[in-house]
C-alpha cells in the first residue's frame, strides 16, 4: 500500500539488499506465479532488524514461500539458535534449499513440508519469535495453535493484516480471506494476554508481544 516513490526513497536510504537475496528476489519474480508474496528488500530488512534486536534462540515461520523471509529472520538468531519454517507446497522445496545452502544458513533452518495445522502440534520447541505469513483463512487458527508455544515476552508477527486496504470495507460473502483477516485483527485487539501494534508498513504487519 506504500506509495511507489516513497517506497523507492526508503529503499535508497536503507542498507542495500544483499546479493544473495537480490538473486533470490529475481528468481522468484521470474519463476513464481505470485511473486508479490515475497517479503522483499524493505520488509526483509525489517524482519532481520527485529530478529537482531530480539536475538531469538528459536523462531517459527508459518509460510516459507521461496525462503526470503526465513533467511532474513535467521540472520538474527542467537549463536546456537534454530528456525523452523513450514511450507505447504512441495514444489518450492528445491529453490528454498538452494538458497539456504548458498547463504550457509542451512544448519540453522529446519524446513517442514506439509500442512502447518498438522505440523505445529508436533513441534515441541518453545519459541521466542513466530512469523505468520501463510493462508489468510487460517491466521487465527495458527495464532491459537502457537500461542502456548511462545515464551512469555516473546513475539508473534503476522503479515498482510491490512490486506490491500480491504479490511476498511465490508467484505463480500465470498471473500473469505478478508473476513478471516478482519476476524484475526479483532481477536488480537481484544486479547488481554498480549499487547500489539498494527504497523501500516507494506501490506500491514501486526506486532504482538505475549505478556
Amino acid at each position: 500500500m506504500m506509495e511507489t516513490d516513497i517506497n523507492d526513497y526508503a529503499e535508497a536510504f536503507s542498507s542495500p539488499e544483499p546479493d544473495i537475496l537480490k538473486k533470490l528476489n529475481r528468481e522468484t519474480n521470474v519463476k513464481m506465479v505470485f511473486p508479490r508474496m515475497l517479503s522483499g528488500h524493505l520488509q526483509g530488512t525489517l524482519l532481520k532488524m527485529i530478529s537482531c534486536m530480539a536475538r531469538p534462540e528459536t523462531i517459527l515461520e508459518i509460510g516459507t514461500f521461496t525462503g526470503y523471509s526465513s533467511i532474513c529472520l535467521a540472520e538474527g538468531l542467537a549463536e546456537k539458535g534454530l528456525l523452523h519454517t513450514i511450507e505447504i507446497n512441495p514444489e518450492f522445496e528445491d529453490i528454498i534449499r538452494k538458497y539456504y545452502n548458498e547463504t550457509k544458513l542451512s544448519e540453522k533452518i529446519i524446513l517442514h513440508i506439509g500442512n502447518a495445522l498438522d505440523i505445529i502440534p508436533s513441534i515441541t520447541y518453545m519459541f521466542d519469535l513466530v512469523f505468520i505469513d501463510a493462508d489468510k483463512e487460517n491466521y487465527l487458527n495458527y495464532y491459537k495453535l502457537v500461542f502456548d508455544k511462545v515464551k512469555n515476552g516473546g513475539f508473534i508477527l503476522a503479515d498482510n493484516v491490512l490486506w490491500n486496504g480491504k479490511v476498511l470495507k465490508k467484505p463480500l460473502p465470498s471473500d473469505t480471506e478478508t473476513k478471516a483477516i478482519k476476524e484475526f485483527n479483532e481477536f488480537i485487539k481484544n486479547d488481554k494476554r498480549v499487547e500489539n501494534l498494527l504497523l501500516p508498513f507494506r501490506d500491514g504487519l501486526m506486532l504482538i508481544r505475549k505478556l
